[in-house]
């Protein structure tokens, strides 16, 4: 009533009669209506007569208030150890590159293994950004994904887990790296730190279980697709395993890596040994093993789409879907049956047949990854429509630049994704790398979380669309926040004490570090001037 009367004092011409929002006389088309009305005064005035562009920014955000309390202060902590860390591990790896001449991070034997683990970790740090930003802009994706509220964990406890896994993953790291460089005491093989980050991955991929075990149960409805109906849910982890292709295959060398027990053989060289991995270099591995887990995730999506055909006689989306997985799918074949047809050149005296074959391989590389774009923008998306200024009907997020910028960032990358189903040593131009391999990694789970970000706001905008035919109002339910409140927000004052005191134990520990490393410094110096 009060927002009322002062629209009323703003705004006479459109004066609003009290007694339409009363109780007594409430009706949800007036309603409606009176949010129309409001809308178009605040496009005329402050967005040019833009509707989309007003509803946006007039729409509700969770977060705008700061709320300060303990856990901020132990998150924001926590992030200077993590980037302390990160600044330390560069320089060593600088150092002993340009001072020692040893070789670097990503040429040590167990490499693989933390890149595995660190692309699932930077995945775990995307989605609570991705949480963030659809609870944010009120995304509703705890009703979209079908979550139990009660189980769902709030951004704040998600940024709070990936803090501590990172530096669990940084530690690790570091350990790694200075004993294989003999820097610091051998007390134990190399090979036993990434042995010990793969545990410590796994235990926490299975614990807590509450809140993991709706995770492993959809999993296991992708894995047994098209035999399972697939869920909304279902079919967002079948896309985000068609991005993680680079992780998948670094698992699989890691469990090969473990159960062969060469993560016990000291890491003694300096230079990259792959000899002493005589599993990576066997045909079970290089021509069967490694083209499976390329085509996996995109056999389960295609089986997905076959099976809603199936379910619902849809023609579109669903055949056109599984078309672009099957594109996806031929550049991988290329990519793993390459070395086969580069052998038969090397043993023939005519070869020219080898370069058609790579225009056509070029050719269908352009043309998938180009498919996929339009995919993205247009179904996936919803935006792409000209009288729209190529983007949608209604819009969630208040920058009309945020729309134009991802979905060009989206086309590079999509490029990018597509290079990464080509099956490491395949022989390929377009192969990176290895040392390029973790940056394509990561900028191909930015993309899928960008995407992420318009996919769920295209299926809430659908939704409201049949909620509205269906129950005649234009709403379905917003982000809502039950037992999501915050862990720290109970017990203020005990965990108040716990953080201090966490504080002043790290500040302990680092400054007796500090001095454990002068000392070190100090030591090997005089030793150093001893010998001379």
């Amino acid at each position: 009533a009060n927002l009322v009367k002062i629209f009323n004092t703003a705004v006479p011409r459109h004066e609003i009669e009290l007694r339409d929002i009363m109780p007594e006389h409430y009706d949800g088309r007036k309603t409606i209506s009176l949010t129309e009305r409001i809308v178009k005064v605040y496009a005329k005035w402050f967005c040019g007569n833009d509707v989309r562009q007003a509803n946006a920014q007039m729409l509700a955000k969770k977060g705008d208030i700061l709320e300060m309390d303990w856990s901020q202060l132990r998150l924001g902590y926590r992030l200077g150890i993590c980037f302390t860390l990160m600044i330390w591990l560069c320089f060593d790896c600088l150092w002993n590159l340009f001072s020692l001449g040893q070789v670097t991070l990503g040429g040590r034997s167990a490499f693989p293994v933390f890149r595995a683990c660190g692309g699932l970790l930077i995945w775990h740090w995307c989605w609570a950004a991705a949480t963030f930003i659809w609870r944010r802009y009120r995304i509703n994706y705890i009703y979209l994904f079908d979550f139990n509220p009660q189980t769902v964990q709030a951004p704040a406890t998600l940024f709070d887990d990936c803090v501590d896994e990172t530096i669990v993953f940084l530690v690790t790291l570091i350990l790694y790296y200075k004993t294989s460089t003999h820097t610091m005491p051998e007390w134990f093989p190399p090979g036993i730190y990434p042995a010990f980050l793969v545990l410590y991955t796994i235990w926490h991929f299975i614990f807590p279980l509450k809140q993991r075990k709706p995770l492993w149960s959809a999993m296991a409805r992708v894995c047994t697709a098209p035999f399972s109906k697939p869920s909304f849910f279902e079919t967002y982890v079948a896309d985000v395993l068609t991005s993680m292709v680079k992780i998948l295959l670094d698992l699989l060398w890691t469990i090969c890596f473990i159960v062969s027990g060469d993560f016990l053989i000291s890491d003694t060289v300096d230079n990259a040994d792959d000899s002493r991995h005589e599993w990576q270099h066997s045909k079970w591995y290089k021509q069967y093993l490694v083209p499976i887990i390329c085509l996996f995730p995109l056999y389960i999506r295609l089986m997905q789409c076959l099976r809603k055909f199936s379910d619902t006689g849809d023609r579109i989306p669903n055949l056109p879907n599984a078309f672009k997985y099957t594109l996806s799918q031929v550049v991988t074949l290329f990519g793993a049956f390459f070395p086969l047809l580069n052998l038969q050149c090397h043993n023939s005296s005519h070869c020219t047949h080898i370069s058609g074959f790579q225009i056509t391989w070029l050719a269908i590389f352009i043309f998938s990854s180009t498919y996929s774009w339009i995919w993205d923008v247009r179904m996936d998306w919803g935006l792409g429509i000209r009288k729209h200024n190529w983007l949608g009907p209604r819009l969630m997020f208040p920058s009309v630049l945020h729309y134009y910028g991802v979905m060009a960032a989206d086309l590079v990358l999509r490029f990018m994704w597509m290079q990464s189903l080509i099956p490491p040593s395949s022989g390929a131009h377009f192969e990176l790398p290895a040392y390029l391999t973790f940056m394509n990694m990561t900028l191909e789970l930015i993309r899928r979380t960008l995407w992420s970000f318009f996919r769920l706001e295209n299926e809430h905008r659908v939704r409201t669309k049949h909620y509205e035919e269906q129950h005649d109002v234009n709403f379905v339910p917003f982000h809502f926040t039950t037992a999501q409140s915050h862990k720290y927000k109970k017990h203020k004052e005990r965990v108040g004490k716990r953080v201090l005191v966490e504080v002043l134990t790290v500040g302990i520990a680092v400054f007796v570090t500090c001095m454990l490393v002068v000392i070190a410094a100090q030591k090997a110096r005089l030793a150093q001037e001893q010998e001379l």
